[in-house]
């Protein structure tokens, strides 16, 4: 039987380095051995330099407080996390060890085949459907995960690279965007109660609520999921809506094929009106980057490819409109 780890164990483990930050949040990652020989990865929590942590309001990290509470420990065969030991440190930052996943955590510069990408569907609408009706708070509320990058919300933190490059995004959208629908959802991404109160009238599940490439490994058994420091409560739609607005560039398969997909994998859970709100949603978090590339990005290509994706993303907004679902 392996060793307990705990911060003893640190204590006497060999440090290989820092891995450099979590997905988009900031957190610090470390590889060490442990003294019986095993590879784990460390990560330390810290609203200090974490932006996202931030921005819901966790001031030492939630996703120890998930942990420890058991919320992970009913996760389906086809999902996994990574975590094998979680605590508090005497400054109250969380710690979280987890299993060292090697070459199968996914990097931006993975390109995800359709039979790659219904492998992650399948854990999504596996983890979904273990908790279809959950009614029970999070920590972090769906208003935040929303509205993480609402102007008002985030100007207060100027001077952080990130926060700057939204400010401006928001600003170069109300130009790439400016007809009826973009300034909608221009309007939304300012004050996003009505879109929360229709998100929250839908069928509620568990959701990861930052599900990216960068924050999950493929292996045998399906799909495992890290950082879920920002799990939130709301409709499973969330979830694949996020995965595809944040990572598109690194599906073989088009907006048009990934929707398809998912409708197939999804099968009778699949809920068109969640999905057309999730979309909408989903550009409304992160429509200021799609118009800081567009106008911004040195690679004429780039834009080209970003004002096409926009006005996709677009149309699928007009459609929640149209149906009157916000």
């Amino acid at each position: 039987m392996a060793a307990v780890i705990d911060r003893a164990a640190l204590d006497s483990a060999t440090a290989h380095g820092t891995l450099g930050e979590d997905g988009r949040s900031g957190a610090a990652l470390q590889r060490v051995t442990l003294a019986d020989g095993r590879r784990v990865v460390v990560k330390r929590y810290d609203p200090r330099s974490d932006f996202v942590m931030r921005m819901v309001g966790d001031e030492r990290g939630r996703e120890v407080e998930l942990f420890l509470d058991g919320v992970l420990d009913d996760l389906p065969p086809t999902v996994r996390h990574p975590i094998l030991a979680a605590w508090y440190d005497d400054d109250g930052r969380g710690v979280v060890v987890m299993r060292d996943l090697g070459d199968a955590v996914l990097t931006w510069d993975h390109l995800l085949s359709a039979a790659q990408l219904r492998v992650v569907l399948g854990g999504l609408r596996d983890l979904h459907a273990a908790h279809r009706g959950r009614t029970d708070p999070l920590p972090t509320s769906l208003d935040s995960v929303v509205g993480i990058f609402q102007p008002d919300r985030i100007r207060p933190y100027a001077g952080v690279p990130l926060v700057d490059a939204a400010l401006r995004g928001w600003e170069h959208f109300a130009v790439v965007a400016a007809d009826e629908v973009g300034q909608r959802v221009l309007a939304l991404s300012q004050d996003g109660t009505a879109l929360v109160r229709a998100l929250a009238g839908r069928t509620p599940t568990l959701l990861h609520g930052d599900v990216a490439t960068v924050n999950m490994a493929l292996e045998p058994h399906g799909v495992t999921l890290f950082d879920w420091g920002v799990a939130t409560v709301g409709p499973a739609e969330m979830d694949v809506a996020r995965l595809l607005v944040g990572c598109a560039h690194t599906f073989d398969v088009s907006f048009d094929e990934f929707l398809a997909l998912q409708r197939d994998v999804a099968g009778a859970d699949h809920d068109e009106a969640s999905l057309e709100l999730a979309l909408l949603g989903s550009l409304t978090w992160l429509g200021w980057n799609k118009a800081l590339d567009i106008v911004e990005h040195p690679d004429e290509a780039v834009r080209a490819r970003e004002r096409a994706g926009l006005d996709w993303w677009l149309a699928q907004a007009g459609r929640a409109f149209e149906r009157g679902l916000v």
